[in-house]
């Protein structure tokens, strides 16, 4: 275990950005179900609901609604998804305690592939979003690696502890091209090849600000 440990904090090093230029840190709550429905070997079903707090729980700043049809080009390591999302943002304005709610509708294309690196499985995600807010049209491009690695000295296909880390860049298509930078570390346990429950903690950083997040998260395959 613990060669598997060090492995999981020099990977994570190597992929920590900068957070320490940022300001106005803020922590959060993100609640988080991902569920992957499989169709036959080839096509599967994506959802995702995401309840966003600016504080621990109570506060709502954004709830995410996910869904796509997603197929795969080699069984189970890369795939590609045509999806759909909705968001809704409550965001406050300027110092006050008063908020404005924004209302967003997302396409998005991605190309998800996996490898594996001795006992870490490595994910690397890329995804192209069409957004509309409001009256206002916008594009993204957003980059995601994770790493896992069991934290058992024999991993099982159930009832085993991994560590898990990712960063993801998200960047415009238009000026300022910098949007935000998140990395997260986080303990998980799975259950079984369907669910898996994860607790982590995610800075997210912006051009001038930061916001520190502890996410919760179930992972359900069926």
């Amino acid at each position: 275990m613990t060669k598997k440990i060090k492995i999981l904090s020099l990977l994570c090093a190597l992929m920590f950005p900068l957070g320490s230029l940022a300001q106005d840190s803020n922590l959060g709550n993100w609640l988080i179900y991902i569920g992957n429905k499989k169709l036959n070997n080839k096509w599967n079903i994506h959802n995702e609901v995401q309840y966003r707090n600016y504080n621990a729980v109570g506060d709502l700043e954004q709830l995410l609604l996910r869904t796509g049809l997603g197929y795969n080009l080699t069984e189970n390591n890369n795939n590609v998804l045509l999806g759909y999302g909705y968001i809704l943002s409550e965001n406050y304005i300027g110092d006050t305690d008063d908020k404005i709610s924004i209302n967003e509708h997302r396409i998005f294309q991605q190309f998800t592939t996996k490898q594996s690196l001795w006992a870490v499985k490595l994910t690397h995600r890329y995804r192209f979003e069409q957004r509309f807010v409001e009256d206002d049209f916008r594009m993204r491009f957003r980059y995601f690696l994770s790493l896992n690695v069991p934290l058992n000295e024999k991993e099982d296909k159930e009832n085993f502890f991994y560590g898990s880390a990712y960063n993801e860049i998200f960047l415009n298509t238009e000026s300022s091209v910098f949007d935000r930078n998140r990395v997260y570390f986080g303990l998980g346990y799975k259950v079984n090849n369907g669910l898996k429950f994860e607790l982590g903690y995610m800075s997210q950083l912006f051009e001038t600000s930061s916001r520190d997040q502890i996410n919760i998260i179930a992972f359900v395959n069926f």
